[in-house]
């Protein structure tokens, strides 16, 4: 049975999708106004006329459990991080550009709280999260024998099959305390106690994690010193969940396909460039 709706959740949801939607320049007017002058009350209207997405994204991320206020939530953070990062001289259209950042925080949302154990580390595991019940539900015509399931999903998401394995355990079972009695009898074992200690040295996990964050910290700066339709390119094509086409971008951003190979590939040295030099070791004077 599905629990009621909080009437203050049913509230916003009625006054978020009674709002009109802006035209192009009435849009393009407020985007500036925010940009250039940061204009508050045009920021609200912006924010509050595309609440409607992030009321409408939540709706498809029900499947995974968690409660439609929360998941409004982190579409509305996600709608606010759009409205900031947002260039409305890029040609492409608000809604378009914060369609993207809602979905982004929605799915950081769902992996971070899915488990305690951290569901999707990489590109080919997250697109193995959000697309596997939606791919199971197709091959599920009898046609497909159960030992065929997993290289069947690892065909049509293009990934490795032990991935998809992988993956269908850590998502058919919940999380179990590691304090939990191993039997039933008085003097059974936790599992905690059944778990080897075969984790590195403190010493050398401090300084993996140093040179981890190092990386990612260098990496996230070359990107956002990239001018903003070629930071788009890079995150779209390659930080995301679900890379887009050159094609796809190319008709947001009103350009060629050719040219937003162009911008990628320019975008990708200057990249490669901001990281070796920011990470050369500082030279001392004597």
């Amino acid at each position: 049975m599905t629990p009621a709706r909080d009437p203050h959740t049913s509230r916003f949801i009625r006054t978020a999708m009674a709002e009109d939607m802006l035209d192009a320049d009435t849009e393009h007017a407020l985007a500036l106004a925010w940009r250039d002058e940061r204009d508050e009350r045009a920021l609200h209207q912006l924010i509050t006329a595309y609440t409607r997405l992030a009321v409408s994204v939540a709706g498809r991320f029900r499947r995974y459990g968690f409660p439609l206020d929360d998941l409004i939530q982190q579409g509305n953070l996600g709608l606010m991080r759009a409205a900031e990062k947002y260039d409305p001289e890029n040609g492409a259209r608000f809604s378009t550009y914060a369609a993207w950042w809602i979905r982004a925080s929605m799915q950081e949302y769902v992996m971070r709280n899915w488990s305690v154990v951290r569901t999707a580390t990489n590109a080919a595991q997250k697109k193995l999260f959000f697309h596997l019940r939606r791919t199971l539900a197709k091959l599920d015509d009898g046609e497909v024998r159960r030992e065929d399931v997993s290289a069947s999903v690892a065909r049509a998401l293009d990934v490795p099959e032990e991935q998809v394995q992988i993956m269908l355990g850590r998502m058919a079972g919940h999380d179990l305390s590691l304090n939990t009695p191993q039997s039933g009898a008085d003097d059974g074992r936790d599992w905690m106690d059944a778990i080897a200690d075969d984790t590195a040295p403190t010493e050398d996990r401090v300084l993996e994690d140093l040179e981890e964050r190092r990386r990612r910290k260098l990496l996230y700066g070359a990107v956002q010193s990239l001018p903003a339709r070629e930071q788009r390119i890079i995150v779209e094509r390659h930080l995301s969940d679900s890379p887009r086409t050159l094609a796809e971008i190319g008709t947001d951003l009103g350009i060629s396909k050719e040219r937003v190979r162009q911008l990628e590939e320019r975008a990708l040295q200057r990249v490669t460039r901001h990281v070796r030099n920011s990470g050369r070791p500082e030279v001392l004077s004597a």
